[in-house]
């Protein structure tokens, strides 16, 4: 394998960057969730009020893995980063590039003044719940996720 690229996201890499999300979603069994367009996509992280950032991993010029945050705030603990997806693709996963994504995007929000940094993982996705394990982090039973969709 050619040597793993760890670079921050540009707008021309917007349209393999969903690829990749539509392929994690399909891993979940939720394809059909995924209704972004890749125009809003786009704008979201690149127009002119950003809401997202990104990390992509590239090998030989094609993305093969993407960290994509954003900020969050608490006010029990301040500013908090928050991980929305950490997905490699299929064919180049264990070869260290999620690691290096993640620890990519940790570092961003220790030199960014974060407090830390959120994430989910689904209860039964137990290669990614043994890949956080290793950075000691704190699971949290307690609390329910909750969503209201806005619909025209």
């Amino acid at each position: 394998m050619d040597k793993v690229v760890i670079r921050s996201a540009v707008q021309d890499d917007c349209a393999p960057m969903l690829e990749l999300i539509k392929e994690l979603a399909e891993y979940e069994k939720a394809l059909h969730e995924v209704t972004v367009s890749l125009d809003e996509f786009i704008d979201a992280g690149f127009g002119s009020e950003p809401v997202w950032g990104a990390f992509v991993a590239e090998v030989d010029d094609e993305i093969v893995g993407i960290s994509l945050y954003y900020n969050r705030y608490s006010t029990w603990k301040g500013r908090r980063l928050y991980l929305e997806e950490l997905v490699v693709t299929e064919r180049m996963r264990g070869k260290q590039i999620g690691k290096k994504l993640f620890d990519a995007t940790l570092e961003y929000g220790k030199s960014n003044n974060y407090s830390g940094m959120m994430f989910q993982v689904l209860d039964w996705n137990e290669p990614a719940i043994n890949f956080y394990k290793k950075y000691s982090p704190k699971f949290d039973n307690e609390w329910l996720n909750v969503s209201i969709e806005f619909k025209d």
